[in-house]
């Protein structure tokens, strides 16, 4: 009689009663929660509720999803995938330890969140933290690079030296793969090319699927008009009902929407206020309030100020790619790892593998760097391995260097300790929690 309970990005399903004797009742044959691809392609008139714990590189915390809600999912297709797709029982797993890498739009409370999760309800016996950026340069075989992180939701550009990410580099840009996709649905709508059967990638997940498999085999970027026939399917209860042949026009426009962002479609439901992400824990954010209501420090966390701590990744809306990769390298302020990390560009993620966008990035980043600066080459390397499975690469590498042999996170420290302050080992309440050692700085 109920509908299921929120879940995933990757989530709605409810367990399978085979039960013969009520024939009539229609609860019977739906699961209790599904995962993957598969929650997209549940028919619209299904009792289920589509939940996505993450949203642009955040928890998806609003009033109708609940930080409760939010980590109960995650946890719930965490759990999930260890059992059914890597076949982890659960009574084992004190026997392994896990590797959380995490991008750098995460707050501190999220990534304490999220460990939690690994560590006490998973059951993992330690954990460690690395960034996404650093485990891409390492699955890449680098040490050095500009990462340039084109997720599905959020962009993200990182400095990494000799195998440290820096921080004062990072910026994230709240723009990706999704955006490109709702881009290349208006252009052709504006083209009047876009069929006119029951199909809505707005509102319709699978056929949000069925538009990201036209962009990711036919969006490129190049010079003067591309256009290209594929085939658009209509769906229903999870089958294709109906096909048509079409001719897409103006293919190199969407993707070109990573270099000027006023291209892209604002997101018809824009992200939640982020009020629910203040961390009381954390001894460097500082956020007592004053009688007239006005928070301390101006509302900024006692490092903001520090110019060689900043505490918090910057975010720009109306900045393109181009801008953003060179805004970041020069921000190291020292020329000789400018010419380095000019030289050291890697694309990671889905829209990485956008064909042309590697040679305009190098020829139009090269055009943007200021005259005064000494710089005659731009290169973008190319990938070895596909630029989506990337980071997880990295990530596996990164978990079996002896230098990182501090970092790892003990199931029973984390329960105990939480926020230790005096400790030596403070995991809780410090922002270097997303550096690379995670947890020994400010020991």
């Amino acid at each position: 009689e109920r509908s299921v309970n929120s879940d995933a990005d990757e989530d709605p399903s409810q367990s399978t009663s085979d039960d013969g004797n009520k024939p009539n009742s229609e609860e019977n044959k739906y699961k209790e929660m599904i995962f993957g691809e598969d929650a997209l392609k549940i028919p619209h008139s299904a009792p289920y509720c589509l939940g996505r714990p993450i949203r642009r590189g955040h928890f998806n915390i609003s009033q109708n999803y609940s930080l409760h809600q939010v980590l109960e999912d995650l946890r719930t297709i965490w759990n999930w995938m260890l059992t059914e797709k890597l076949h982890i029982n659960p009574k084992d797993r004190h026997l392994y330890s896990a590797i959380l890498v995490l991008g750098e739009t995460f707050d501190n409370r999220e990534m304490k969140e999220m460990l939690s999760i690994v560590l006490c309800d998973l059951g993992f016996s330690t954990a460690v933290v690395h960034q996404e950026a650093l485990a891409a340069a390492f699955g890449n075989g680098l040490s050095t690079a500009c990462v340039v992180n084109i997720g599905a939701q959020v962009t993200q550009v990182v400095c990494v030296e000799d195998g440290v990410a820096l921080p004062h580099t990072a910026l994230a840009l709240p723009y990706g793969g999704d955006d490109i996709s709702r881009c290349l649905l208006w252009v052709q709508q504006r083209h009047r090319t876009w069929p006119n059967f029951k199909t809505d990638p707005m509102k319709k997940p699978i056929d949000m699927l069925m538009l990201n498999k036209i962009k990711e085999g036919y969006s490129q970027i190049r010079s003067g008009s591309y256009d290209a026939v594929s085939v658009v399917h209509s769906y229903e209860h999870e089958k294709s009902v109906g096909h048509q042949k079409t001719r897409l026009s103006a293919l190199s426009v969407p993707p070109m929407g990573l270099l000027y962002p006023r291209l892209l479609i604002p997101e018809e439901f824009p992200p939640p206020p982020r009020p629910w992400f203040q961390d009381c824990d954390d001894m460097l954010e500082d956020t007592w309030q004053t009688n007239d209501g006005l928070s301390g420090n101006g509302g900024l966390g006692a490092w903001d100020s520090y110019q060689m701590l900043p505490t918090r990744v910057k975010k720009f809306d109306n900045i393109g790619l181009v801008e953003a990769i060179v805004s970041s390298v020069l921000s190291t302020g020292r020329v000789d790892l400018q010419r380095k990390l000019f030289c050291s560009i890697q694309l990671v993620g889905g829209a990485a593998s956008t064909t042309g966008l590697a040679p305009v990035l190098e020829q139009r980043v090269l055009n943007t760097i200021p005259s005064n600066q000494p710089v005659e080459k731009v290169e973008v390397l190319q990938s070895r391995r596909n630029p989506l499975f990337i980071p997880w690469k990295g990530g596996v590498i990164l978990g079996v260097l002896d230098t990182t042999r501090d970092a790892w996170i003990h199931r029973e420290d984390w329960i105990k300790n939480g926020v230790h302050v005096g400790s030596g080992r403070k995991y809780k309440d410090s922002y270097f929690l997303q550096s690379q050692l995670m947890c020994y700085y400010n020991s």
